[in-house]
């Protein structure tokens, strides 16, 4: 048994020494290679980290007052789910139909005024922006039922800011 014991005290001092060349050497390159993955892992997480913020973070297309919060803070949604509702403060326009007959008048660029039920002796004054190439029927939400049955041009009038 004696052997053995020096064999075991052979093999301490035979760590020992590898300990203390290992500890004179700097650390081991298995200790620099797992602290390379730490830092590479948390490096990902933070680029996740900075993405997720990056996406959570939304943008209004324009100035505007917020009207409503669809969803509270936190609440998880699908892609084009509604968060806010926003009343945009520029550029400001109608939606607005013209009859064939009419339809000669309402070229882009033509200014105009808007006469509101609000405001019925101070018109809005705005430019027609845009002009639809085809005709549709006219929505739904035309209040006279008589006048539902024409077809019309779709018209974009933009608002100026002058009133």
């Amino acid at each position: 048994m004696p052997g053995s014991s020096r064999d075991q005290a052979q093999a301490t001092l035979k760590s020992a020494q590898d300990k203390l060349r290992q500890y004179r050497s700097g650390n081991r390159e298995q200790d620099i290679a797992q602290a390379k993955a730490s830092l590479e892992q948390a490096q990902a997480q933070l680029a996740q980290a900075e993405l997720n913020l990056q996406d959570s973070t939304l943008i209004a297309p324009s100035d505007g007052t917020l009207l409503t919060r669809a969803v509270e803070p936190g609440t998880v949604l699908n892609e084009g789910g509604t968060v806010f509702t926003v009343s945009l403060t520029r550029p400001v326009w109608v939606r607005a139909y013209v009859d064939e007959r009419n339809l000669d008048q309402a070229q882009p660029g033509r200014k105009v005024l808007l006469y509101t039920d609000g405001r019925p002796d101070k018109p809005y004054h705005g430019q027609i922006g845009f002009v639809s190439p085809t005709a549709e029927f006219t929505p739904k939400t035309v209040e006279t039922p008589d006048l539902r049955t024409d077809l019309v041009y779709r018209l974009r009038i933009c608002g100026d800011r002058r009133r």
